[in-house]
């Protein structure tokens, strides 16, 4: 297994396949767009199938594929497939634009879980926040996916003053869908001009929630292990919602998460500023599962090294991470 030095397992991977996307939202990409890395330093097919397998056999029981948006690499189909073929969990977050060219690729696979971000419901406001003008396609393939039986996630990273207004409209598409709605905390990455002061909290959110629906009528539900959100389900209705609460009330103690990077550079953490270069030592024939301990037993206990609310604020640290676009999410 592969333990951390506060004895956590890691034993879900999270792998970025590419770093192009289709959209450009603006924080997730700095909106004079992003350097991308020259193809021959990224990850190939093989190799990304080649890797996941280690590490499987390490003990990885989880694979989500994010990007970028995963669904756009040339090679996407044979890389889901591929991954099917391991004794895993196979999952994916998507925008959803493409997401119906895929549906019997996913089943292929035994990819029974969709995440997707959507962070409007409103089509000015999705031209906005993502620079392109795809909502109906989005909206289409959400309720597609409901459709084909699918485990539907929705992805809104909440910001005041964009989105924040919407919240109650978000909660109403559970009622009579079975999805989960997930309201995510503005987290700050190089290029997204992040500051709290368009962060909505967590207490916000559910002072908003109980204010409209009524405290006695919105239910704690039970998380799962390692679950990263506070799951609730609104009396009478099909779908549940959560919130995940990277910011302000952290989860970092049961985190049990690695993250891959296109360019094939291991993260343990997403506030991480130290990387592990597996894809340079797997082509010169290194065993790369000594790598991957090492890069585990140096995570820290809480938000990549920031001891506190106050240091990831600073500027001068959070933008020493990379753009999420970079990161996969």
């Amino acid at each position: 297994m592969i333990i951390d030095r506060y004895n956590r397992v890691h034993d879900y991977l999270r792998i970025s396949i590419t770093e192009r996307c289709n959209l450009r939202c603006f924080y997730c990409m700095p909106s004079e767009g992003i350097q991308l890395t020259p193809k021959p330093h990224l990850m190939s097919k093989d190799e990304i199938l080649d890797i996941a397998k280690t590490m499987v056999g390490m003990g990885i029981k989880k694979i989500r594929l994010t990007g970028g948006e995963p669904l756009v690499h040339k090679e996407a189909h044979q890389i889901i497939e591929g991954l099917g073929k391991l004794p895993i969990e196979l999952a994916i977050t998507t925008n959803g634009i493409i997401v119906d060219k895929f549906i019997d690729t996913f089943k292929k696979s035994g990819l029974k879980s969709v995440n997707v971000s959507l962070d409007t419901l409103d089509r000015d406001k999705f031209q906005v926040i993502t620079r392109r003008d795809y909502f109906n396609r989005v909206l289409s393939n959400i309720y597609k996916l409901v459709d084909e039986g699918f485990k539907v996630k929705v992805n809104v990273v909440l910001i005041r003053d964009t989105n924040d207004y919407e919240l109650i409209d978000f909660l109403e598409l559970t009622k009579n869908i079975n999805i989960q709605v997930r309201f995510i905390e503005f987290m700050p990455f190089s290029g997204n001009k992040w500051d709290w002061s368009k962060g909505v909290s967590i207490k916000e959110i559910l002072d908003t929630v109980n204010g409209s629906y009524g405290d006695k009528l919105v239910n704690r539900i039970e998380d799962k292990p390692h679950d990263t959100c506070k799951n609730y389900q609104i009396d009478g209705y099909q779908g549940t919602f959560a919130i995940i609460s990277s910011i302000t009330q952290p989860f970092c103690s049961s985190c049990n998460r690695i993250r891959l990077t296109a360019d094939g550079k291991l993260r343990n953490c997403l506030f991480a500023t130290d990387e592990t270069d597996l894809l340079t030592a797997y082509r010169n024939g290194e065993d790369i599962t000594k790598l991957v301990m090492e890069n585990i037993q140096a995570k820290v206990a809480e938000r990549g090294g920031w001891k506190n609310f106050e240091e990831l604020a600073k500027p001068e640290n959070h933008n020493k991470n990379r753009s999420m676009v970079l990161i996969g999410g």
